[in-house]
């Protein structure tokens, strides 16, 4: 499922990177412990956290994760928007809680 068709079906705010909207998403991984992403996220997998630093970038890139989905309207700084634009991770952005999101994610066959 690309990364569009998640934000359509989970109503999620984008808020850069959206030239890479077509990226194709193959797994999920939910954390707000980067050390925890860093040893269980995947390639191509989308991200769900309510962390809004320049970390998560940095490790979202590294792991080559296209998107992250920032929960509970967490608020993003524009230097973290523009690393993000700048390495092509998609930022998605949500009022909801992170529970709520993975199990949309799930329900949309995203495991």
């Amino acid at each position: 499922m690309t990364i569009a068709a998640i934000a359509k079906s989970l109503s999620l705010e984008v808020m850069c990177s959206s030239r890479n909207l077509s990226r194709e998403i193959q797994g999920g991984y939910a954390s707000d412990m980067l050390s925890c992403v860093m040893a269980g996220a995947q390639k191509d997998d989308i991200w769900v956290t309510l962390l809004t630093h320049l970390n998560v970038i940095a490790v979202a890139t590294l792991l080559e994760i296209p998107a992250v989905i920032v929960t509970e309207n967490s608020h993003i700084e524009e230097s973290v928007l523009k690393k993000a634009d700048d390495e092509g991770i998609v930022l998605l952005h949500t009022t909801e809680d992170t529970y709520s999101i993975v199990g949309q994610l799930y329900t949309l066959g995203i495991t």
